[in-house]
């Protein structure tokens, strides 16, 4: 994923929000702001090329004390962003960096 490209395109609010992440931040109580400050600021820490659709990527980043990840799919030829999901990490699937996912 070119993230660079990414990032102008939230930069631009050339975003498309899926249902269904408005849903799941409205109960996990994260805001927008804080979605594309993981995704502008964040580290990528897995990549999924080969998503259906678009290339996808999981960012992680502490946004005011709070570890979140933001997963976002990118379609290249419209230079546009979807938000699929945005949640806590818990360290029951990750490790206490909350970017390693831990051995099964």
């Amino acid at each position: 994923m070119d993230i660079k490209k990414l990032r102008i395109a939230v930069k631009k609010e050339n975003i498309e929000w899926r249902k269904h992440v408005f849903q799941r931040m409205l109960e996990r109580n994260i805001d927008r702001a804080d979605v594309k400050t993981v995704i502008m600021e964040g580290e990528m820490i897995e990549n999924y090329e080969d998503d259906k659709l678009f290339p996808s990527a999981l960012f992680f980043k502490v946004v005011n004390i709070r570890p979140l990840h933001t997963v976002v799919a990118f379609d290249k030829k419209q230079n546009k962003a979807y938000i699929i999901t945005a949640y806590e990490p818990n360290l029951e699937m990750f490790e206490s960096d909350y970017k390693t996912r831990k051995k099964k």
